[in-house]
C-alpha cells in the first residue's frame, strides 16, 4: 500500500468525517481517479511530434497512454476525422496514489514561479490544472526533450462540493495559494 493511500485511510479519512459530520461513513469523499491529457495540435503536421509525446507521457505516468483522435473534420485548421490529436492516461488505484505523491512533493516545487494552485473546482468536487511544460517532471531525461509541451492534470473525486473536494486535496498534500 501506497504511503499517501495508508495516509488517507489512517488520518485523512477522520479529519474528512469530523470537519463535515457525516451520517454515514461512505459518504467520505476519496480520490477515484486522475486523468492526464495533452492536446499536440502540432501533430497534425508531424508524426513525430505524436510519438515523442505518447512516450513521455508514459514516462511520466507509469503506464501506457490513450492516443484521441479528431471527431470532425475542420478544414480550417487542415484535420481530418480520425487523426490523432492528443494523448491521456487515466490513473487509478495504486498508480494514482503515487503520481499524487510525486506530483505533490517533487513536481510542485520544480515549477518556476510556482506559489500554490488557484483554490477553484468544477462544482462538483473535482479539480483540474494546467502545466506549459512537462520538464519539470524527474522521470524525463531533459537531453531527450525536444519540445516543450504542456498538459492537463483532472483530480476526480467522489466529493458532492467544491469545499468538500478541495479540503480532501488539500489533505492530500496539493498545495493552493493562501
Amino acid at each position: 500500500m501506497s504511503r499517501l493511500k495508508k495516509r488517507y485511510h489512517e488520518e485523512i479519512k477522520e479529519e474528512l468525517k469530523k470537519k463535515f459530520s457525516y451520517s454515514n461513513p461512505m459518504k467520505t469523499p476519496e480520490l477515484k481517479k486522475i486523468v492526464i491529457s495533452m492536446g499536440v495540435a502540432e501533430a497534425v503536421k508531424d508524426k513525430n511530434i505524436m510519438q515523442d509525446c505518447v512516450k513521455e507521457l508514459a514516462l511520466i505516468s507509469g503506464q501506457k497512454p490513450l492516443v484521441t483522435r479528431a471527431k470532425k473534420s475542420v478544414a480550417n485548421f487542415k484535420l481530418r476525422e480520425g487523426q490523432a490529436v492528443g494523448a491521456m492516461v487515466t490513473l487509478r488505484g495504486k498508480r494514482m496514489y503515487d503520481f499524487f505523491d510525486r506530483f505533490c512533493n517533487i513536481v510542485c516545487p520544480r515549477i518556476r514561479d510556482f506559489r500554490g494552485f488557484k483554490k477553484k473546482g468544477d462544482k462538483s468536487g473535482n479539480y483540474s490544472l494546467g502545466l506549459t511544460e512537462q520538464q519539470v517532471f524527474p522521470e524525463l531525461n531533459l537531453d531527450e526533450v525536444k519540445r516543450e509541451q504542456g498538459m492537463n492534470i483532472t483530480f476526480v473525486t467522489s466529493a458532492e462540493s467544491d469545499e468538500e473536494g478541495l479540503e480532501l486535496l488539500t489533505l492530500l498534500g496539493l498545495p493552493y495559494k493562501r
